[in-house]
């Protein structure tokens, strides 16, 4: 899921799943943008983007948001405006979280789970979760600012087993 692409502008990272067997609590997945500085890149971000907020500057917006996942298509989009990001920050990692309000749900108890993550009509990367599958959260992409001021994009998912809040507070720290 990786590409060497630099000089990423605007992407969209889009996901989506399917709702849960009647009966049983929602499925709720939800993108987690984390901004970090030129001066702590990897420490503790700047802020935050998810449900409910975005980037002070609107540069980070999360266009559609769902808590359950019925609807066609893609149930949840951020938009990243990368150009348009200040100089004062070099790295946005971004993450989706299982919400764990009704137990310990993973990705492999979620039916048709994807993310694509997109610039224009070129498509980024695209993932199941399935090399993931018994994680609670994953980071799915990761756009680092290079001393030309140009956004590359790396994409791996990795794994992550906790609550959304705990994985906000790690999510971009230095894989291990």
């Amino acid at each position: 899921m990786s590409t060497p692409n630099k000089d990423i502008e605007k992407v969209e990272v889009r996901v989506k799943w399917d709702p849960s067997a009647a009966g049983e609590p929602a499925n709720d997945l939800d993108i987690i943008a984390a901004t970090y500085g030129t001066d702590a890149p990897y420490g503790s971000p700047a802020y935050l983007v998810h449900f409910d907020s975005r980037s002070p500057d609107g540069t980070i917006t999360l266009n559609r948001d769902s808590r359950t996942g019925q609807g066609f298509g893609f149930d949840e989009v951020m938009t990243l405006e990368l150009d348009r990001l200040s100089d004062a920050y070099a790295r946005v990692v971004v993450g989706v979280a299982i919400q764990q309000r009704d137990g310990r749900k993973t990705f492999d108890r979620i039916a048709h789970t994807a993310v694509q993550i997109r610039e224009g009509y070129t498509t980024l990367a695209e993932d199941d979760f399935s090399s993931v599958g018994s994680a609670t959260a994953a980071v799915v992409a990761e756009f680092v600012r290079d001393s030309s001021g140009s956004w590359g994009f790396r994409g791996a998912v990795r794994g992550f087993d906790g609550d959304p809040d705990a994985f906000a507070s790690v999510m971009g720290s230095r894989a291990g």
